[in-house]
C-alpha cells in the first residue's frame, strides 16, 4: 500500500474531527439539561475514537506496513513464508485500532505472525 502524504492524512483526521464535532453538536442539541457526568461521557467517547483515528493514520505509514523478506520462525528457526496482507484489530492506549500489515507463516510448525513482532 503507498504511503499517505501529509496533507491526504491531515484530510483524513480533519475530516473526523469535523464529523466528530458535528456528533457532539447534535448531542447536545438533543439532550436537554446534562449533567456533568452525561457531558464527561460524550466527550470521552468522541475522544476516544479521534484517538483511534490518529493512531491508524500514523500506523499504516510504519516500518510493519512494509514487506519484510523472510522473517525466521521464533520456534524453528526456518525461514517464513509472505501470505498477503491480513486485517486484524489492535488494543492499544489510544483504543482498539484496525490495522493491516502483512502476514507470514511457518509451514514447518503452522505458526504465524505480523511483523515488526
Amino acid at each position: 500500500m503507498k504511503k499517505l502524504s501529509r496533507e491526504k492524512k491531515k484530510a483524513r483526521l480533519m475530516a473526523k474531527a469535523e464529523k466528530l464535532i458535528d456528533e457532539l453538536l447534535e448531542w447536545d442539541d438533543k439532550t436537554k439539561r446534562p449533567n456533568l457526568t452525561q457531558i464527561e461521557d460524550i466527550v470521552l467517547e468522541l475522544r476516544k475514537q479521534m484517538s483511534e483515528a490518529m493512531a491508524e493514520t500514523i500506523l499504516e505509514g510504519q516500518e510493519g506496513k512494509v514487506f519484510v523478506p523472510g522473517p525466521k520462525c521464533a520456534k524453528c528457526g526456518k525461514e517464513m513464508r509472505y501470505k498477503g496482507e491480513h486485517g486484524g484489530q489492535v488494543e492499544s492506549r489510544a483504543g482498539t485500532l484496525d490495522v493491516e500489515r502483512g502476514y507470514y507463516w511457518c509451514p514447518n510448525c503452522e505458526e504465524g505472525v505480523f511483523p515488526p513482532g
